[in-house]
């Protein structure tokens, strides 16, 4: 059915590399196809010289491309070489010394992996083990890594946190906002795990090219792991800004707005049904909130003015200096104070804590806004996934999908 000459053509390894055998096994659905080296002399892997053959290994098994309905398997003898560094296995062509399946079924498993995002499906469809998918995940983002340049010079970084899985376990991501990418991530969010992160993916050579470093305020909750990534990032990148999470200061202040609300509307009918006409940009309401809206505005509920202290905050976003920035937000914390709403006053407080951070967001156009994105779309591997075991396992999964790697064999 399958002829030696058919995969010598369809294969074409060189000409030091034939095909001297084809079986099938109907019953299994498998074609084996034997190779043999047929030159007298190869090259040593480890020192390049071209020695004489010395021996030939038992007989190795790679997985290929299907051939029709029927698994391909690649079989060969692989000879050695002794030369000045030893006795050496040769290289093979269609793979990597120490694995076992070919270049082109390890680019398969790759796409079909980016398609699917879900290991046991991608096995399924390439009727092989998880195990086998799983390694290539883990190879092809050491891989991917090891591509990367040394000396890569990172502007701006974001840190953020991620569940890892139930109970209180956490990994850490840091990314660039510019490309979009996750560059790595350590298990935990203490202060030595995230230093070290940190220390590993910018060389010492580079940090002082590191201008912003965003990363969300901390709520009572979180103080532990914010004081973590604020003493890391002051240890390894002690003349960066750091830089608070736009999106994390509105939606504080929006929360305020909800607290005001829910605790309105026991007394104030006509507050019912608004509360995303008071989350809502202005701008973006429809017809009929734009009625609600000015009801509760011509009301003069504290609600209403807990939403223009939200307005008044957005208002000092692109200050030209930290210097404006501070002068502006000093004057806004005073009009706070003066609502005398103690939900709003509260998110005021915790802005004050962290007023370095706070003033750096509202001059600077960098946030965890991507980092938030990257975080919903770690999610979606974790869910497509169903949960991850081992951090391991987590981790190689999300620089698979979302690290920018270069995954691909070269071959």
């Amino acid at each position: 059915m399958f002829s030696e000459d058919f995969f010598d053509l369809v294969l074409n390894f060189g000409e030091d590399w034939k095909v001297k055998k084809v079986t099938v096994n109907y019953q299994l659905g498998e074609v084996d196809v034997f190779i043999s080296y047929v030159g007298l002399r190869a090259e040593c892997p480890t020192s390049k010289e071209v020695c004489v053959i010395y021996d030939h290994r038992t007989n190795r098994r790679w997985r290929h491309l299907d051939t029709l309905q029927f698994k391909t398997y690649i079989n060969c003898e692989v000879p050695r070489v002794k030369s000045s560094v030893g006795v050496k296995t040769v290289s093979v062509p269609w793979s990597d010394n120490y694995e076992r399946q070919t270049y082109l079924f390890e680019r398969l498993t790759i796409d079909l992996l980016k398609a699917t995002k879900n290991q046991t499906q991608t096995a399924k469809l390439l009727r092989c083990g998880f195990n086998v998918v799983n390694r290539i995940i883990h190879s092809s983002v050491k891989r991917g890594i090891e591509r990367r340049p040394k000396d890569a010079m990172f502007t701006n970084l974001s840190i953020d946190e991620k569940s890892f899985k139930k109970g209180h376990s956490y990994v850490t991501v840091v990314s660039s906002p510019l490309s979009g990418y996750v560059i790595d991530v350590c298990e935990g969010r203490d202060k030595e795990s995230t230093k070290e992160l940190l220390e590993n993916i910018v060389v010492p050579e580079q940090r002082n090219n590191v201008e912003t470093i965003s990363m969300d305020t901390s709520t009572s909750s979180a103080q532990r792991m914010w004081k973590a990534y604020q003493s890391s990032v002051a240890e390894v990148f002690p003349k960066t800004k750091v830089v608070h999470d736009r999106f994390h200061l509105i939606k504080y202040l929006n929360d305020a707005i909800d607290k005001v609300r829910r605790r309105e509307v026991k007394q104030h009918e006509g507050l019912k049904n608004s509360r995303f006409v008071l989350l809502k940009n202005k701008e973006n309401l429809t017809a009929k909130q734009q009625i609600i809206f000015e009801h509760i505005q011509s009301a003069n509920y504290q609600v209403s003015k807990a939403w223009q202290t939200r307005e008044n905050f957005r208002d000092i976003f692109g200050s030209p200096s930290t210097e404006e920035a501070l002068s502006l937000f000093i004057k806004w914390g005073a009009s706070v104070l003066k609502t005398n709403i103690k939900e709003v006053i509260k998110v005021a407080k915790m802005f004050n804590n962290h007023l370095k951070g706070v003033c750096n967001a509202l001059v600077e156009r960098f946030s965890n806004a991507m980092a938030e994105r990257l975080n919903g779309k770690i999610q979606e591997v974790k869910s497509v996934g169903r949960g991850y075991r081992t951090f391991n396992n987590f981790r190689s999964a999300i620089l698979f999908f979302h690290g920018g790697l270069d995954l691909y064999p070269q071959h």
